[in-house]
Formats: C-alpha cells, structure tokens, sequence
C-alpha cells in the first residue's frame, strides 16, 4: 500500500510525508451481543471479563484488533489507512453475524488517527518550548518528547529532539499533512547547528 501524498507540494516539507500508523475507528453493531458466545465460538478471542469487559477479536488483513462491547458498540485499532479501518470494521462485524447475531453496521467513525514522520535534522526544543510556550509542554525529567497542541484542530505533534515528529489526534488524513506543513518551517527555526 502506497502512502497518500498531498495533491501538490505546498513547500519543501511535502518532499517528507508523514506516514500513518495506527487508525482507531467505532461502529455500532445495531444489537446486544452475548460476549460469552462470541469468545467460545470465534477465533482469535481473547474474553476476561474480570479484567476488561469486552471480547478482543483479532484479525490479520488488514492486521487489526477490535473491541467488541455488550452493547454492540465496537472499536477497531491497527489500521494503516481510512480504507483498512473500514474494511477491517465490516469483517470483525460478518464474524459477529455469523455467529447468529442480526448486526448491522450504523454509525461508522473514525475517532482518531496516528502518524509520524522524521524532519531528519535535531531540533533544540528548550527553544521551541520557550517560543512557543502557548501551544507546548515540555518536561524533560518526565518525557523526552515536546508536546505541541495546533490551535485550530485538536492536533497534538510530539517532537523529539532526534527529528522525529508523531502527529495525533487527526480524523482525516489531510489534517495530518496540513499539521506537518505548518509545524515543519517552525522546526527548521529551532534546528540544532
């Protein structure tokens, strides 16, 4: 699977894309479901309802794991792309249906989605943690990582003083490339000589 690309190059940071990594999704599976019958007759099920109170359905194409809830809620992590995570949503739901379940499939959502990419070049982040104060936190004793909170979009970029950058908190995929584009002329200011 080839990694989106932004239509046209808006600057030089368009020649580094931020790739995803994990997308998390929910869908509402339209019925209660008896958790006990799905973790005995599926497979790849992992139920201990002591200890959390949904099955974990694992799947290997596309390689994701989801949640499925009592309530017929469900959640669905792993994906690299909006297309997988949907994909993958509607396979755990045929599982579940074919256990005798009448699931639908309502309400399709990503909620969050994961990306990271390296500006390939250090980056002084006391400087940028003291620029930019408004939008960062940075606590070396407790992380390595500056966190820095977009304005516009609930965007959160984690930034490492190596170059490496982890963007956070996008429903689509275009915010994550439209964050990088504004976070990456910031960073090159703050860029370790």
């Amino acid at each position: 699977m080839t990694p989106i690309t932004p239509a046209t190059p808006a600057s030089e940071s368009s020649v580094i894309v931020p790739k995803l990594q994990n997308i998390v999704s929910t869908v509402n599976l339209g019925c209660e479901l008896d958790l006990r019958t799905i973790a005995l007759r599926a497979r790849n099920v992992e139920y201990k309802p002591k200890r959390f109170s949904a099955v974990i359905m694992r799947i290997q194409k596309p390689r994701t794991t989801a949640l499925i809830f009592r309530t017929g809620k469900m959640v669905c992590t792993g994906a690299k792309s909006e297309e997988q995570s949907r994909l993958a949503a509607r396979k755990f739901a045929r599982v579940v249906q074919k256990l005798g379940f009448p699931t639908k499939f309502l309400d399709f959502k990503i909620r969050n989605m994961v990306g990271s990419c390296d500006v390939k070049f250090p980056i002084r982040l006391a400087g940028l943690a003291l620029t930019h104060h408004r939008f960062c936190s940075y606590e070396p004793e407790l992380f390595p990582g500056l966190y820095y909170r977009m304005v516009q979009q609930k965007i959160v970029l984690i930034i490492f003083c190596s170059g490496k950058v982890v963007i956070t908190g996008a429903r689509k995929t275009a915010e994550i490339y439209e964050a990088f584009e504004h976070i990456y002329p910031i960073l090159k200011g703050f860029r370790k000589k």
